[in-house]
Formats: C-alpha cells, sequence, structure tokens
C-alpha cells in the first residue's frame, strides 16, 4: 500500500531527483526513484544491522556454546 506525502527538497536536489528519475527508466516518476533509492538504503541498513548481530553473537560464548551444542545434531540424518 503506498501513502500521499509531502516533503520540501531544494531546488537542486529536486532537479537531480527529476534527472535521475527519467534516466532511470521511470519516465521522470519522482515517487518511483524515490521509492526504489530509499528500498536501496533501506537494505543496506539491514545488511549492516544483521552484520553487527553476527558480530556480537561470535563474541557472546553462552550462543556460541548453544550452537554447538545443536551443531550435534545437524548430522543425525533428518532430512527437513
Amino acid at each position: 500500500m503506498a501513502k500521499k506525502v509531502t516533503i520540501t527538497l531544494d531546488d537542486e536536489i529536486l532537479a537531480f531527483v527529476d534527472r535521475q528519475a527519467a534516466a532511470s527508466g521511470n519516465k521522470a516518476n519522482r515517487s518511483a526513484y524515490i521509492n526504489a533509492v530509499l528500498a536501496q538504503v533501506r537494505q543496506q541498513y539491514t545488511q549492516e544491522e544483521l552484520r553487527a548481530a553476527y558480530q556480537r553473537d561470535a563474541q557472546d560464548a553462552a550462543y556460541r556454546e548453544e550452537v554447538a551444542l545443536w551443531d550435534v545434531v545437524v548430522g543425525d540424518g533428518i532430512d527437513a
């Protein structure tokens, strides 16, 4: 679902958005271009958060012990 919002952009930024939207094949559709850019930013942010969570887990001794306990059942022959 999409929501219509009003934002304020500097003239130079708006001109850039219009140029980029036209160059990306969105027929100068500002909304589609802004949605695509923000989706990329969101994906990058999510990847960074996931990477940080993995690093925290790798440094957590209790978590590593729990994983080691589950690792012994990996080769139990049960197919998912």
